[in-house]
């Protein structure tokens, strides 16, 4: 039997040693395979993460932020008495008084509460935007002597709500009621927008002028919105918007409301 060279064992050597490699590489191959699959459903879940926390906060989100705002103010909420469709024009009056009279460290500000409504004109629907309590101005002040006097006599304010030289303060729930957006209707009301006018077609088989259970004088109870749960009476009905203006009473004084039929129920 011959012996082996030098030379041939140096081949063998690497043969093998190039065979151990080849191994090697199949065995690491599916750990390498796995490992880049955990990263990309590590990188996948990062993106759901980060596309939660980018998503547009939730009707409920936005009214407690709105109520931390509230709780966070300083000085109280009052309501006054303004001549009816003169609650704009106090808001300003107020306003420009508190600074030319030097109370701002007392009269902080002047709110009129707003609600937008859809109204159905010409078989066509058009969001407007209305005053929520006619004749009512809210004022958000520390109440002194001083800036009672300023706000009692700023032309358009009849009076402050309750007791009319120590008005009592409104509590964070009813701020809440009276100034809160609807974030619902603003949220469906923006996709809407993009879609403009609508036209309302007739359904066939479905008369123009539909049947009323409404009658004028009746007492109802309001079902939803700020004024929910309280009785009303009914001043005029809206038969082609489906809609009834109520009087409320608010403080002790009858406030007209517009409410859609499906808002009243019957006593």
């Amino acid at each position: 039997m011959s012996e082996e060279t030098p030379d041939q064992a140096t081949e063998l050597e690497a043969d093998q040693a190039v065979e151990e490699s080849a191994v090697a590489d199949e065995v690491e191959a599916p750990e390498a395979d796995a490992t880049v699959e955990g990263e990309q459903a590590e990188a996948a879940d990062d993106a759901a993460e980060v596309s939660e926390e980018d998503a547009a906060p939730t009707a409920e989100d936005q009214a407690e932020e709105f109520r931390a705002m509230l709780r966070d103010q300083f000085g109280d909420w009052y309501v006054l008495h303004t001549y009816a469709g003169y609650e704009k024009r106090v808001k300003a009056n107020l306003e420009q008084r508190a600074v030319s009279m030097n109370m701002e460290d007392y009269i902080f500000q002047a709110e009129v509460p707003m609600e937008t409504v859809t109204e159905i004109k010409n078989n066509q629907k058009k969001t407007v935007e209305r005053v929520r309590m006619p004749g009512y101005c809210l004022v958000r002040m520390d109440l002194t002597n001083a800036s009672w006097g300023t706000v009692r006599n700023t032309p358009g304010v009849t009076g402050f709500v309750g007791n009319a030289t120590d008005p009592v303060p409104l509590s964070l729930d009813e701020v809440f009621d009276m100034m809160a957006p609807d974030f619902e209707s603003q949220a469906e009301a923006a996709a809407g927008s993009q879609e403009g006018a609508t036209t309302v077609e007739p359904q066939a088989g479905t008369p123009q002028m539909p049947l009323v259970d409404f009658e004028v004088g009746e007492a109802v109870t309001v079902m939803e919105g700020p004024f929910e749960t309280l009785p009303a009476t009914i001043s005029e009905i809206n038969v082609e918007a489906r809609k009834v203006q109520v009087l409320v009473s608010i403080f002790g004084r009858e406030t007209p409301v517009e409410l859609a039929f499906n808002q009243v129920s019957k006593i």
